[in-house]
């Protein structure tokens, strides 16, 4: 007889705060479905790692594992390094491992947002309207084109269902243009009120640093008012997708948008990566990190420090090899094209 299993997949941090965070995601999704054992485990920087939640299943009994990522938007992680090591332990130990989709746009991850941004509106200290107000918006930032543009969907969505005076999409890393430049473009717009709004499921480094550079801009324009809005974290909409996109792996309606992967298309200025392999960088810092390295892996998060150096790494997607640098901030210097925007990655290295 069949019994089902589900594995939760992240990225993995060294904050505490953040690994803390997506255990508690874990048990709330465990608590969804009581009826079937329910685990999670990290790429690197954490434990457990993913073969580590697989073993837990399998001690469980484990024989149908239903896996999804915990990430928000479909970049090379989800396409790449977390389904490389899913079908190289089913091969190894000859389970079924069915994988599902992320998070992705949709009505309730939306309203989980808006959530977030009321919260932070209703605490403000003065009323300002809606139209004298811009929201930004932040994202991760990958090397996938398709990601982002998910960013600029989701900040348009909110900039229209409450209307906002202005919206602007920035990123924290890998893409353009980065928080504290983009908001130096932002403030010439003359608005009194500026809302930062970190569309991020947990907190860590990055968000760190976007309140920083937020704080940065703010602090020589005390003209405007910024306010930070919390992150997504665990508001119950964001549980209930979840949910869903398990219950969407058990029916087999787990198709990811790949029109304009650019692994898969011709994307505009990214025509040297159609058919690059699914292959995972991760394996060889498995558990690696786990707390920050500065704090002696007792990170909380206010240390704001950085993270690691470059090293080598190799993705595989859809049957094809890939490799290119990495840095642990997810710096795709061989594969992105637009490294040395001035608006982008390249303006972190002073910083």
């Amino acid at each position: 007889m069949t019994r089902l299993g589900v594995m939760l997949c992240g990225h993995g941090s060294r904050n505490r705060l953040a690994t803390a965070e997506f255990a508690n995601l874990a048990d709330k999704l465990a608590a969804a479905f009581p009826q079937w054992p329910v685990e999670h485990g990290y790429l690197e920087f954490a434990t457990p790692v993913i073969r580590d939640g697989l073993d837990a299943l399998l001690r469980r009994g484990v024989t149908r594992i239903l896996a999804v990522p915990g990430m928000l938007f479909a970049a090379g992680h989800a396409k790449n390094d977390i389904p490389s090591v899913l079908n190289l332990y089913a091969a190894e130990h000859g389970i079924a491992i069915d994988y599902g989709r992320e998070l992705g746009i949709e009505r309730r991850m939306i309203e989980a947002a808006g959530a977030r941004i009321r919260q932070a509106l209703d605490a403000a200290p003065k009323p300002v309207p809606l139209s004298d107000t811009l929201l930004v918006v932040v994202g991760r930032g990958s090397s996938d084109p398709d990601a982002n543009s998910n960013v600029s969907k989701v900040t348009r969505m909110l900039v229209e269902g409450f209307g906002f005076g202005w919206g602007e999409t920035f990123y924290s890393g890998v893409t353009f243009p980065l928080v504290e430049p983009g908001l130096r473009h932002a403030v010439k717009l003359g608005f009194p009120r500026i809302v930062v709004f970190p569309y991020f499921l947990f907190t860590g480094v990055l968000v760190s640093r976007i309140y920083r550079h937020a704080e940065r801009v703010a602090e020589d324009h005390p003209d405007i008012e910024f306010i930070n809005a919390p992150y997504l974290n665990d508001h119950p909409l964001v549980i209930d997708t979840f949910r869903d996109r398990v219950a969407q792996v058990l029916e087999g309606d787990i198709n990811m948008n790949c029109g304009l992967c650019k692994y898969r298309a011709q994307v505009l200025g990214f025509e040297t990566e159609v058919g690059t392999p699914q292959i995972s960088h991760h394996h060889h810092v498995e558990g690696i990190g786990s707390g920050c390295r500065l704090c002696d892996g007792a990170c909380t998060g206010a240390c704001q420090h950085e993270p690691d150096p470059p090293h080598p790494h190799h993705h595989r997607h859809h049957g094809h090899h890939h490799h290119h640098s990495h840095k642990h901030d997810h710096h795709h210097r061989n594969a992105y094209p637009h490294a040395d925007h001035p608006l982008g990655p390249r303006t972190l290295k002073s910083r």
